[in-house]
């Protein structure tokens, strides 16, 4: 009798969605992306404030002027687990990104945990950089004698007269409301903006090497080898995002072509702007000088171009505010999608008919990430966002092997090459970064899923369609 419920229980928790499934329950929402659209969307979640400070930072530290290869190196590993990406998007087309391809080729209880792992990234990774978005915005207002009071720039520490990061809930709340506009507007204005972000990185490349000396960068390897894989592992997490891209599957016109341009052309994008900055940085200062606050602004002033820098400054902000346009929509369609499933609330899957966007996902979504941004201290919680990814990833990985296995899944569009030992690397990989992580991590995280784990068994196994059906 025991061995019987427990069978029943695997048997529940294993049960897998099916394609055909997810592809009519995602009809409402409306193809609009084309190929350039996922990459100015990969693009602007990739590319934020990092680019202007981490160069600067890790080759101080670790790698010196060999920064470029750490920045190669990290998107060699990252490059193998977007390929994973890349091979589950174009197979199967469906919104939710790894939330929804766990439920496909693992089964429900697999699916969501790796989706509670995404809520943890996504909502995390927003609410960290709203409150980075607020200090800008507030020093950007201070050079033109604008003072805001001191209660309304910190989250919520009476003790030292901050009550709430206002900036960061506006500019959370004014995202979201773009985003109820739907795809094409909220696409259209993303374009603009990656555009002129990428065009102050260019600013930046090109003024600066009219001062680089070569001298600087000598030593290349001042800390060997062992530094410019110490720095891989750190400038790893400034690719972070790319993921985002694969969370609009639903929504991409022609998926099996466009989804793998706009994933590894991220990649490949974002690596040669990293690269560039990183090399013309180390160029222009001597690596030993580069551990100050705004590495790139600084090397800036020491050659008497202030006006770039302060360009520079604004090119930070649009970087902020495109990485948070891309992980709030991302967001609210990875909570659509388990809404959709009945593991959350039915009402979260629901689509609006106005404009096709999953509007109460979306304000779920603004509301956790605003209560977090505006009055929450982030300081210690954003370690937390590698853990969610890594998982995610390494899940992304080792599930290439079961998906090519499926007969009822037909992929005619990019696979991943060197099968299996290209996934298997990934996978590998990315359990090495994990063990990298900070004990601390591994325990608040743990606090996170054993909360998931409850509410999956308190509430999400009874609502399931899955095993309704």
């Amino acid at each position: 009798m025991e061995n019987t419920g427990i069978t029943r229980l695997v048997g529940r928790l294993t049960k897998r969605e099916t394609l055909d499934r997810y592809l009519d329950k995602d009809k409402r929402l409306t193809k609009t992306m084309d190929a350039k659209d996922l990459l100015l969307l990969g693009v602007g979640t990739v590319i934020g404030t990092g680019i202007f400070i981490l160069p600067g930072t890790v080759a101080a530290l670790y790698s010196g002027p060999g920064i470029v290869l750490s920045f190669v190196l990290a998107t060699l590993v990252c490059a193998t687990a977007a390929m994973c990406y890349a091979e589950f998007s174009s197979a199967l087309p469906v919104a939710g990104s790894a939330y929804s391809y766990g439920n496909i080729i693992f089964g429900e209880f697999i699916g969501w945990i790796i989706g509670w792992a995404l809520v943890l990234e996504y909502m995390l990774s927003v609410a960290a950089v709203s409150t980075g978005w607020s200090a800008y915005l507030i020093s950007f207002l201070k050079g033109f004698g604008i003072t805001v009071p001191k209660a309304l720039t910190g989250s919520f520490d009476p003790a030292h007269g901050t009550y709430i990061n206002i900036f960061a809930v506006v500019i959370v709340l004014a995202i979201s409301l773009l985003l109820t506009q739907g795809v094409k507007t909220t696409t259209r204005i993303n374009n603009i903006i990656v555009v002129a972000k990428i065009a102050i990185i260019i600013l930046f490349v090109i003024v600066g090497m009219f001062y680089v000396k070569t001298s600087n960068w000598h030593p290349f390897l001042p800390y060997g080898p062992h530094g410019v894989m110490r720095g891989a592992s750190l400038v790893f997490y400034a690719y972070l995002g790319f993921d985002c891209v694969s969370a609009s599957a639903a929504e991409v016109k022609n998926p099996k072509k466009n989804m793998p341009i706009g994933i590894l052309g991220t990649l490949i994008i974002c690596t040669v702007l990293y690269v560039a900055v990183a090399g013309v940085l180390t160029g222009m200062v001597s690596y030993t000088k580069l551990n100050v606050a705004a590495p790139v602004s600084y090397a800036l002033q020491l050659v008497n171009q202030n006006w770039v820098a302060g360009i520079i400054s604004v090119g930070a902000m649009a970087g902020m505010f495109t990485m948070m346009l891309s992980m709030i929509y991302s967001s609210s369609r990875l909570i659509y999608s388990i809404g959709r499933d009945g593991l959350l609330p039915k009402r979260l899957g629901k689509i609006s008919e106005k404009h096709q966007v999953p509007t109460v996902s979306l304000t779920a979504v603004t509301i956790v990430i605003a209560v977090m941004g505006g009055l929450v201290s982030l300081d210690r919680l954003t370690q937390l966002v590698n853990i969610g990814t890594l998982i995610a990833f390494t899940m992304m990985s080792i599930g290439v092997i079961p998906l090519r296995r499926r007969k009822d899944i037909k992929n005619d569009g990019f696979r991943v090459p060197w099968y299996p030992v290209l996934p298997i690397i990934s996978a590998l990989l990315c359990i090495w970064m994990l063990s990298q992580l900070p004990l601390e991590t591994w325990i608040v995280s743990g606090i996170w899923f054993a909360f998931g784990m409850v509410l999956y068994f308190a509430y999400g196994i009874w609502h399931s369609q899955l095993q309704k059906d």
